[in-house]
């Protein structure tokens, strides 16, 4: 069998401040980037232009004699990119509008199983769809047409195409557009990797090669590594620190490891990041590093509201939270590489993570709470565990914490220790709760399973 193929973003930095006229030049790609980017929003992302979205060929002819390009003397590289980029997001705007107008039709209890069926086909289908929406007949190849009017003769179409109607302009109005300027991606024929010798004292510097709008000239950014890649990238602008961020899309081979074997239940914690049924914890400083980037955000804010109209700038400010973010995350990582090395886990069960907070915090303690980084490390755990061809099962989390693991029974806990007074059962809570996840999704108390093998 041929091995699986995993998606990740890897990135590249620059290893010198870029000088100001050449940030300047990256500014001015960014900014006719996003000018494209709000035309082609403004153009297609409505109703009447559905059946040029896809897959968009007649868009790009149309960008290209519409004049654009040549006003903003923009080279076809970078121009080209920005529309099939705003049309990747018009398009996922329409899933998410289909997505939002399925659910709703699911919960409407005055529709008959024949109606929701008939909507959920619409929907699906593409053709139908933009058909309804824009009043037109519904022609669609011979063995759908069949099946539409099928159940066509069902329902009273039109009252349920007015009803999709009315929820369509309710779920997607308002035009797409962004106002900011922070980057723009590139091709192969727009950048090269390579050596430049020049105002260098010590020798070739490595980096890369970047077009600008003026012709056969690029810019130099000498990079903190020397991996070449030959990809489309994206080019993320720091204009406050002279720097770049590359985003770069590789593909690795997911790991098969014949020896991981075992299943674990884990409980996720703000302090502790993880504790195993084991009573290892995985992330014991997580809760310092997460609290030192929450009080520094905090005083900052304090301060810069204090001092708005004296304030110099944030430059310190940023550069100082996204180092203190850098050295959070970085931890995650490697405190999930080292669980998964040290456990070897085929299954790891893991109670659903809680949701908003409740009224009944104080406001410090909400804001720290809300400042918790749980969707970072959620999806820092997903990803590695796919790299690794680990299965995640959700299991259901409610009085995970205060149900004895041994016998079932709802015990209590002071501070960090839970004790159950009917079997006398001891140990640390949050082990307590990695045992009872283990446990339910051993005895199918599962919300859900990510499969990744």
């Amino acid at each position: 069998m041929a091995q699986e193929i995993l998606c990740k973003t890897v990135h590249q930095y620059n290893k010198e401040p870029i000088p100001v006229a050449d940030m300047r030049k990256l500014q001015e790609i960014a900014e006719d980037y996003r000018s494209v980017k709000n035309y082609v929003y403004a153009r297609y992302g409505g109703i009447h232009s559905l059946p040029k979205i896809y897959p968009g060929y007649t868009v790009q002819n149309e960008m290209t004699d519409c004049g654009l390009r040549a006003k903003l003397a923009m080279p076809a590289a970078y121009f080209y990119l920005a529309v099939f980029d705003a049309l990747g997001d018009i398009k996922s705007r329409w899933g998410q509008t289909k997505s939002r107008v399925l659910k709703l039709v699911g919960q409407n209890e005055n529709f008959t199983a024949d109606e929701k069926h008939y909507l959920r086909f619409l929907l699906k289908c593409s053709n139908a769809f933009e058909a309804v929406l824009n009043q037109n007949p519904i022609i669609l190849p011979p063995e759908l047409q069949q099946k539409y009017d099928i159940l066509a003769k069902q329902v009273d179409t039109k009252k349920l195409h007015r009803y999709l109607c009315r929820q369509v302009r309710k779920c997607h109005a308002g035009c797409q557009h962004t106002d900011m300027a922070e980057g723009f991606s590139i091709t192969e024929r727009a950048y090269r990797y390579g050596e430049s010798k020049e105002g260098s004292l010590q020798g070739e510097k490595q980096g890369i090669f970047i077009s600008t709008k003026e012709k056969r000239k690029r810019i130099f950014i000498p990079l903190t590594d020397e991996n070449k890649y030959k990809k489309q990238l994206y080019i993320k602008l720091k204009p406050d620190e002279n720097g770049i961020e590359i985003d770069v899309p590789i593909e690795t081979k997911i790991r098969v490891h014949k020896d991981y074997t075992n299943e674990i239940g884990l409980s996720v914690g703000i302090w502790c990041m993880f504790t195993t049924d084991g009573g290892t914890v995985y992330g014991g400083r997580f809760g310092e590093l997460h609290q030192e980037l929450v009080e520094y955000i905090s005083a900052a804010e304090k301060t810069y509201r204090r001092e708005k109209d004296h304030n110099a700038g944030r430059k310190k400010y940023r550069a100082r939270k996204e180092k203190l973010t850098a050295a959070l995350e970085t931890y995650v990582n490697q405190e999930i590489n080292r669980m998964i090395v040290a456990e070897k886990p085929q299954t790891i069960y893991i109670p659903r993570l809680p949701g908003g907070v409740s009224n009944r915090y104080s406001p410090k303690v909400n804001y720290s709470v809300n400042m918790w980084r749980k969707g970072f490390v959620r999806e820092r755990l997903k990803q590695k565990c796919k790299e690794n061809s680990i299965e995640i099962v959700e299991v259901i989390g409610k009085a995970i914490s205060t149900e004895c693991s041994r016998c079932g029974v709802v015990g209590k806990y002071s501070k960090d220790i839970f004790q159950c007074e009917s079997c006398g059962y001891e140990t640390d809570k949050k082990r307590n709760a990695a045992q009872n996840a283990l446990k339910r999704g051993k005895t199918g108390m599962q919300l859900n399973k990510e499969m990744v093998h």
